[in-house]
């Protein structure tokens, strides 16, 4: 029986920390997205919100949902309470990675799942507190909340791009290199068909750009989609070589590995600059965003809504 890539792996990823796929922060668009859809469902159909919200303004009043769903009552209060809370959330997490005492307070990767799945949630729930009227000063805010959820898909996508250790520490490029070696090694110990070697070669030459390749972010993302073509026609390939399922899938899952890694590694100082570009553009919506929200919350509160007193 030849030997497969679970014989190996053990010791060889013993000396460097692995580089993790951004699977994680794929289930938490996923989660984040069946907690819309319920929410929406519960909303719309079970509180009467979709006649309420589609009314006009004038005439809203008039509803029984009215009781329930406009900003000052007891759902239209919870739904902006928790919003607020949860896109507080995203602090914590900058907390976490600036303060010294907090270092220790849970793995990076762990974080960012909670900030991306509270950026996600919690303008959705501000979004039902106000009741789809955007006007006055407030407005200002809710677009600025907008535009930190929109620009933070852009940050998970460039934070998704730098390879990092299982607990979501940025690896340095000697580790990156480090780790390239094992996974060709483990994937020479799998003993495939000498003809598909050479297949494998072509499909890292194809899917693998020199670190001094000039693309754009169009390109980038074209490449990505090719290689995942291009891996889903060299798994066909070894499969028709007669290669065992369970080597078949160490195989695969070796390749994709490496090559990602690979393409993470030729764009690692591009893509760390992007980000702290990023950063330039994303924190003074967040500042201007709780700013005004304060003052949201402090003119309510000047006016008599305090919340769920009635």
């Amino acid at each position: 029986m030849p030997a497969t890539t679970a014989a190996v792996m053990p010791g060889a990823r013993a000396s460097a920390p692995a580089a993790v796929m951004p699977r994680a922060l794929g289930h938490v668009l996923v989660w984040a997205g069946l907690f819309i859809v319920v929410f929406s469902v519960f909303v719309l159909v079970g509180l009467n919100g979709w006649s309420y919200y589609t009314s006009p303004p004038a005439v809203r009043a008039h509803l029984p949902a009215h009781r329930w769903l406009r900003p000052s009552a007891r759902a239209g209060h919870l739904f902006g309470i928790t919003g607020f809370l949860l896109m507080l959330a995203p602090v914590a997490y900058s907390l976490r990675k600036k303060v010294r005492a907090f270092k220790n307070a849970g793995s990076m990767k762990t974080w960012i799942e909670v900030h991306v799945f509270c950026g996600i949630v919690g303008p959705v729930l501000v979004t039902f507190h106000t009741t789809f009227k955007f006007n006055g000063i407030v407005s200002v805010a809710y677009w600025s909340m907008v535009a930190v959820t929109l620009s933070g898909f852009v940050g998970r996508y460039l934070y998704v791009r730098i390879p990092k250790s299982l607990r979501g520490l940025e690896l340095s490029s000697t580790e990156l290199d480090t780790r390239a070696h094992e996974l060709a090694a483990e994937l020479a110990a799998a003993e495939l068909p000498p003809s598909m070697r050479a297949r494998i070669e072509a499909f890292e030459h194809r899917n693998v750009p020199s670190a001094h390749t000039a693309l754009s972010s169009f390109e980038l993302l074209r490449g990505e989609l090719r290689m995942r073509r291009d891996l889903a026609d060299l798994r066909r390939h070894i499969a028709g070589a007669g290669v065992a399922p369970d080597l078949l899938a160490t195989a695969v899952h070796l390749i994709a590995e490496r090559a990602t890694l690979l393409r993470q590694t030729a764009y690692l100082s591009r893509t760390k600059r992007w980000f702290d570009l990023w950063h330039v553009f994303h924190m003074p919506l967040v500042y201007v965003m709780f700013a005004i929200v304060a003052m949201h919350v402090a003119l309510t509160v000047y006016m008599g809504y305090v919340p769920f007193r009635y």
